[in-house]
């Protein structure tokens, strides 16, 4: 049973909540332990919620899952938690983020973050309803739900969030989202099963060209990123360009994975199992420390 109420949480999918350190890593002060602390309490915070509507999402959409071929396995769609113990968690997690968040901040930073938190899980309960029937809807609030990520890092540290990060969080998580919607329309043109209701106003045509679309945009917006007065100057190195080559070589195999071997349906789980782009991430993560902190 315990097992299968942390499956419900889904856990592994709070891998994406660590968009709330991008502040922090960005303004060389990650090894500020203050903001650090901060940082790591608003990521739990986030984290708890939402896994509540991860189960809220399960309870929803619980007869859906039955008829689908891997989502008739998860918790409450088999039928090992039943819908009652689905909602007491999806409670119990917004409980506990509230008390995390109120424990650590005061003042206007926790109505801050309460109010992130707030929207962000009205937009996603919304989301799960309604609102992730509406085509292109549903993508877009998928990239505003990173953006409030990396706005929550900006609000608990203090640290100001330059639209470069937002414009790149954006257009990153747009990225992935048609990337993953992608693999559901492949689904549908093979075998006539929608997974999503009006995936078949997509096509792969129009998939593939938003998606190569979105990484030239991305790759552009990124080394103008790099090549910044702004940017230089603040950071205090003018070789953040170097990074870009680890940038492009992730959005290129992550294309590879999309278009050649339909494998973007989870990108969690690319993430945790591709080592060509663990290999990027660490590269560049490793490149920006030296740049910026050696």
């Amino acid at each position: 049973m315990m097992k299968d109420l942390i499956l419900l949480l889904r856990p592994h999918q709070w891998v994406k909540n660590g968009f709330v350190f991008l502040p922090l890593f960005f303004s060389g002060q990650i090894l500020n332990i203050d903001y650090l602390l901060a940082t790591v309490v608003a990521f739990f915070s986030f984290s708890f919620v939402a896994s509540s509507i991860y189960c809220f999402n399960d309870i929803w959409d619980v007869e859906a899952d039955r008829k689908h071929a891997k989502k008739r396995f998860r918790p409450i769609a088999s039928g090992r938690v039943s819908k009652r113990a689905g909602y007491g968690l999806m409670i119990a997690m917004v409980v506990l983020s509230i008390v995390l968040a109120g424990c650590y901040f005061r003042g206007d930073v926790l109505y801050r973050v309460l109010g992130i938190l707030l929207f962000y899980y009205v937009m996603n309960i919304a989301y799960c309803i309604k609102l992730k029937n509406f085509v292109l809807v549903d993508v877009f609030i998928i990239a505003v739900g990173f953006v409030l990520r990396v706005l929550l890092g900006g609000v608990v540290t203090g640290i100001w969030v330059s639209h470069w990060i937002v414009l790149m969080t954006f257009l990153l998580a747009l990225f992935l989202a048609f990337a993953k919607r992608r693999d559901d329309v492949v689904v549908y043109e093979e075998t006539g099963v929608l997974l999503r209701k009006k995936v078949n106003r997509y096509n792969l045509e129009f998939m593939n060209q938003v998606i190569t679309i979105l990484a030239t945009i991305i790759m552009v917006c990124y080394i103008m990123y790099t090549v910044s007065e702004e940017v230089v100057s603040r950071m205090g190195s003018p070789y953040l360009y170097v990074t870009s080559v680890f940038v492009l070589a992730g959005l290129i195999r992550y294309l590879q994975l999309t278009i050649v071997d339909v494998k973007s349906g989870s990108p969690t789980r690319v993430l945790m199992h591709d080592r060509f782009i663990q290999l990027c991430i660490v590269a560049w993560i490793l490149s920006f420390l030296i740049i910026i902190y050696f």
